[in-house]
């Protein structure tokens, strides 16, 4: 398996928005658990929400965003733009996973 790794920026007013959907973005991890070797926030110097990193372990990246298109954060439009990149640890705790 393979590691792809999702930049999520913030669009407008998405501080409204994450509370909105937060529940169901919960619910949602929680159902694909098994898909999601980490996830959470990115904030600015201010500590405010600016997006998420999610790290996705799929045996290709169609099945790694297969388990990240229907986040509620995706549907409710709290992120304005995702990057997806395959992501290969060389150094760490990852590395020999």
């Amino acid at each position: 398996m393979a590691l792809f790794c999702f930049y999520c920026r913030d669009g407008e007013d998405s501080e409204t928005l994450r509370a909105l959907h937060l529940k169901e973005q919960r619910k949602h991890m929680a159902e694909h658990d098994q898909n999601y070797l980490t996830a959470g926030p990115l904030t600015n110097r201010k500590g405010e929400f600016v997006g998420s990193l999610l790290i996705i372990e799929a045996d290709s990246e169609e099945e790694a965003r297969a388990a990240v298109n229907e986040d509620p954060y995706v549907t409710g439009g709290v992120w304005q733009s995702i990057r997806v990149d395959k992501f290969e640890p060389v150094k760490g705790r990852w590395k020999d996973r």
